[in-house]
C-alpha cells in the first residue's frame, strides 16, 4: 500500500498511540502470517481512531460492513456502550472462522456477532437503528452500501468509510480500474449530497467520516 502520509509521520502517530492489548496483538500477529492481503487490516492507529469514535458517540448498536480477521471489530468493541452490541458483515467463510475465534479469545466475545453471505443482503435483513456503521468491504459496492445503511443511520449517529483515498490512486487518472472508479463516484457523490455533513480525513488510507445533516 502506497502512504499517503509521510511514512515517518505515520509511525510517528502509532507509536504515540496507545498500544493495543495482547488478544489484538496475537490476532495481527498470526493474520499477518496467515492471511492474504495482510495490508486489509486496520491496525494500531485507525484500530483506536475507531473505539475512540465509538465511545465518543456512546455507541449501542454498531454495524460493520467487512469483517476480515476481526481486528476492527474487537477495536469498536472496546468503545461500546455498556450493552452495546456489533453486527459484522463478511463474505469469506475463511475470514469469519478466523474474526470468530479471535473474538471468542476476547473480553467481547458476547458482544460481536459474525453474518457470513453478501453484506447487501444481510443489511436488508436488520432494522438498526445504528449508532456507526463501519464500511471496509468491497470498494465497487460502497455506493451501494451507502445507500441501504443510510436510513438505518441513528439520529446523532456517524458512517466511516473506510480507504476512500485508496493510497492516493484516485489522483492517477490512468488508474481506470473499478474500485478506484467506483470510489472516485463514491467521494464525489458525497461531498454534494445535500443529505449528509463529510469530512474526508487522511487516517491511514482515507477515513471519510458522514453525518445526516440538519
Amino acid at each position: 500500500m502506497t502512504h499517503i502520509v509521510d511514512p515517518d509521520l505515520e509511525s510517528y502517530a502509532a507509536e504515540h498511540t496507545t498500544a493495543p492489548p495482547a488478544y489484538l496483538e496475537a490476532l495481527a500477529s498470526e493474520l499477518r502470517s496467515t492471511l492474504e492481503s495482510p495490508g486489509m487490516m486496520v491496525g494500531r492507529l485507525e484500530g483506536r481512531f475507531l473505539e475512540i469514535l465509538t465511545f465518543a458517540l456512546g455507541a449501542r448498536s454498531v454495524l460493520e460492513v467487512g469483517t476480515f480477521g476481526g481486528y476492527s471489530a474487537l477495536s469498536m468493541a472496546a468503545g461500546l456502550a455498556p450493552g452495546g452490541r456489533i453486527v459484522s458483515c463478511e463474505i469469506s467463510p475463511v475470514h469469519a472462522e478466523f474474526a470468530r475465534r479471535h473474538i471468542a479469545a476476547s473480553p467481547y466475545a458476547d458482544r460481536i456477532e459474525v453474518i457470513v453471505g453478501p453484506a447487501i443482503d444481510t443489511i436488508a435483513t436488520l432494522g438498526g437503528p445504528f449508532d456507526l456503521v463501519f464500511l471496509d468491504a468491497d470498494k465497487a459496492s460502497y455506493p451501494a452500501y451507502y445507500e441501504a445503511v443510510l436510513p438505518k443511520l441513528a439520529p446523532g449517529g456517524l458512517i466511516a468509510a473506510d480507504n476512500t483515498l485508496w493510497s492516493g490512486r484516485i489522483l492517477d487518472p490512468t488508474d481506470t480500474t473499478e474500485d478506484t472508479r467506483a470510489l472516485r463516484a463514491f467521494n464525489d457523490s458525497l461531498a454534494t449530497d445535500p443529505r449528509v455533513v463529510v469530512v474526508q480525513t487522511t487516517v491511514r488510507d482515507g477515513v471519510t467520516l458522514i453525518r445526516r445533516a440538519g
